[in-house]
């Protein structure tokens, strides 16, 4: 169904365009016992999920060029369903909108929803789907670039390269960090049907949701929700992408540790940007509820301050552990209980 509404997309962009005014990107929202949170974007023309869908060459850097240029709608009204609720909201300026449904008795897993968005005399459908999390021990929260996708994050010439030149299907993954997370995923639980809530939180802005979200299908990573940085829409934003403050890192860091505060959760990152610090601060907010920190080791030599930092973490009694290869993280989880 995925495809067959990308390829109704593509027909529209290349054949219709000017009968198609606008389009809907849902995300996958979450919930707990009192709410479901539902997030997504309203866009002016076709939505970025089809620009780089198996694109070669210059036509993938064309797509990433666009994808970063594309023109959001604000104001537009927007009609979420879950069950028998139905929501209406409007965008704010960047074409973003977010409700709270108040909720009661929802099962455990993931739950499809529906949203519609109104432009002039036209409408667009969408689907997505929300989890609510298994009860259990712990949950995951992990950065994407150079924790386990390849981004080369501390070489700006290289990694505007990397995105300009390589698809999706020519991404590379970590080695062994599909094995962790899949062990993860799966750790404390004997119902074959459960899994772990994974979350993916990321400096990688809106525009890139499609492309991440297809690298962790096509590499089998654990189901997730994402939360990613605000939308971009220009040139200059793209040179400079998923870079700049972290701040909203954190709060989104935050936010989810103030949502389920009777989880756990084990922090995922590297040592390219400011996730050892970031995922300090967290821990002095919330000594409780963090089981346990990764840092990934990206260059040849361990940084200092990374090490530092997670040394003033462990003094909260908090096991972390400072890795160049996922094998080792893996042993050292198994070493402190986690699988």
């Amino acid at each position: 169904m995925t495809n067959l509404i990308k390829i109704s997309k593509l027909y529209l962009k290349e054949n219709v365009n000017r009968f198609m005014k606008f389009d809907l990107t849902l995300y996958r929202g979450y919930a707990n016992e009192k709410q479901i949170i539902l997030f997504g974007h309203v866009f002016k023309s076709i939505a970025p999920d089809y620009l780089l869908n198996d694109k070669k060459g210059y036509r993938h850097a064309k797509g990433v060029f666009e994808m970063f240029t594309i023109k959001t709608l604000n104001n537009a009204l927007v009609k979420v369903s879950f069950q028998n609720q139905e929501i209406t909201t409007r965008t704010v300026n960047d074409g973003y909108f977010r409700i709270c449904i108040p909720c009661e008795n929802i099962k455990a897993g993931w739950h499809n929803f529906t949203a519609e968005a109104f432009y002039e005399d036209y409408k667009v459908t969408e689907k997505s789907e929300f989890l609510k999390p298994y009860p259990g021990k712990i949950g995951v929260i992990s950065d994407i670039d150079d924790t386990f996708l390849i981004s080369h994050t501390n070489n700006l010439f290289k990694k505007l390269y990397v995105l300009l030149t390589k698809n999706v299907k020519k991404r590379k993954i970590f080695e062994d960090v599909v094995a962790h997370y899949s062990l993860l995923s799966r750790a404390g639980r004997e119902d074959k049907m459960e899994t772990n809530t994974f979350f993916y939180v990321s400096s990688s802005e809106w525009n890139l949701y499609s492309f991440i979200l297809n690298f962790t299908q096509l590499h089998k990573l654990p189901k997730a929700v994402f939360k990613l940085k605000k939308i971009k829409s220009g040139l200059t934003d793209f040179l400079f992408s998923g870079r700049g403050s972290h701040n909203h890192k954190f709060n989104k860091i935050k936010d989810i540790l103030e949502f389920y505060p009777e989880m756990r959760f084990v922090l995922m990152g590297d040592d390219s940007q400011k996730d050892p610090f970031l995922y300090a601060k967290i821990v002095k907010y919330f000594p409780e509820n963090v089981e346990a920190i990764y840092i990934r080791q990206t260059k040849s030599k361990q940084n200092s301050k990374t090490v530092k930092m997670l040394q003033e973490v462990e003094a909260f009694k908090i096991p972390t552990c400072y890795f160049e290869h996922s094998s080792k993280a893996i042993e050292h989880s198994k070493k402190i209980g986690l699988l």
